[in-house]
């Protein structure tokens, strides 16, 4: 199966020209869309103006200098006592040091960008109200590059009466539990929590991906037991890659979950090889397409990504056969990164499914949003 030829992208590779890494920044930027989804784009701008590279070290440089400029203006605005001020300097402080991060932290310099854009997130949603809350729980089912801990973040909505409903939010292999933030405004703004949290692999989870690897999310579901959160009314949301943990704790936490919602992840043909080399230059992904992928299994190249993934099949687990919760599966149907007809495949086992197929590429265009937060809150009511 031949790979999607892109103009500008080498088609062995993946790497684009600067010429056309400036073109999909540009078009990025002027639809306000990921990694540019709430960003300051007069100040981002310049930055690609400028764009000399796009490889590790002067990419993160080019976003981290604004970022520090912005981090700056916070601290000023704190000294100022002002609080508006001061939280949307430290957004935009995030906002630039996750850009310079992206897609993943696979060079130091990009490492430290990822330290940055996490203490400069905490620093903005603290000042939000109700304040975002970290909870990290010591976990036994670590090991991921030392790690122990399972940590996620609580965004609570304001007023609400008796105990609150709870939706479980995480994004991919490249948008991650800080990123999942802004997506889910409107469902605390319909009495819904959220939980914040990275899928197996990235950011702060603490396993690789793996067979097995949706026991991360059991000490989540146990904690979610003793808070004030309501327990029989927990939805949970994965995005892009990260709808593939959807689509499996649907299943494997049924009895945990209200709803589940697979926003654009594969489920069996997504993961095999011809599918793969397909998507390899997936004109929808800017750069480090192989070892950002390949790191959620500890790996380091995309044929070590490639062939890890079949292990990944839900089909081929006996996964898909069992029963589920409520499961929404929705996709654009043009997707280059995951195969959207996983959907069908999905339909033709185990218990009935809900699943709309949305014009445009990955994870669909149009009103998608709309409909995953109103399917779910309808779930959770």
């Amino acid at each position: 199966m031949a790979a999607v030829a892109v103009e500008g992208v080498d088609p062995t590779t993946g790497k684009r020209s600067i010429e056309n890494a400036r073109e999909w920044l540009y078009a990025h930027l002027d639809e306000r869309a990921h990694p540019f989804n709430a960003i300051d784009v007069d100040a981002a701008r310049p930055v690609v103006d400028r764009l000399e590279s796009i490889e590790p070290e002067a990419w993160a440089a080019a976003w981290l200098e604004v970022a520090h400029r912005f981090a700056e203006q916070a601290d000023a605005a704190h000294r100022d006592g002002r609080t508006a001020d001061e939280r949307e300097a430290w957004w935009q402080a995030y906002q630039f040091a996750f850009v310079a991060r992206f897609p993943t932290p696979i060079h130091p310099a990009k490492q430290a960008a990822y330290d940055l854009s996490r203490e400069w997130f905490q620093r903005a949603v603290a000042l939000d109200d109700p304040a975002v809350e970290r909870v990290a729980i010591p976990t036994a089912e670590g090991g991921r590059e030392g790690r122990t801990e399972v940590v996620f973040y609580v965004a609570r909505p304001r007023e609400v009466e008796g105990p609150t409903p709870v939706a479980i939010v995480w994004g991919g292999i490249d948008m991650w539990k800080e990123e999942s933030y802004v997506r889910t405004a409107s469902l605390r703004g319909r009495g819904v929590a959220t939980i914040h949290i990275d899928m197996p692999g990235v950011g702060e989870a603490p396993v690789f991906a793996g067979p097995d690897a949706e026991r991360m999310w059991t000490p989540v579901f146990d904690w979610i037991e003793r808070s004030d959160l309501d327990e029989t009314r927990v939805g949970i949301v994965g995005q892009s890659f990260g709808g593939y943990w959807s689509t499996k704790l649907a299943h494997t936490h049924r009895d945990r979950l209200k709803a589940a919602v697979n926003w654009g992840g594969g489920i069996h043909k997504t993961f095999q090889p011809a599918w793969q080399e397909k998507s390899r230059s997936a004109g929808t992904y800017l750069m480090d397409l192989g070892p950002s992928r390949a790191r959620i299994f500890g790996e380091h190249t995309f044929d070590e990504y490639i062939a890890r993934c079949p292990e990944l099949s839900l089909l081929d687990q006996g996964v898909l056969d069992q029963p589920c919760c409520p499961l929404l599966l929705v996709n654009g149907i043009d997707d280059q990164q995951n195969d959207a007809t996983d959907i069908h495949l999905a339909l033709e086992h185990g218990d009935p499914k809900t699943a709309r197929l949305f014009p445009g590429g990955h994870m669909g265009r149009g009103p998608v949003g709309p409909t995953v937060i109103n399917w779910l809150v309808n779930q959770l009511s």
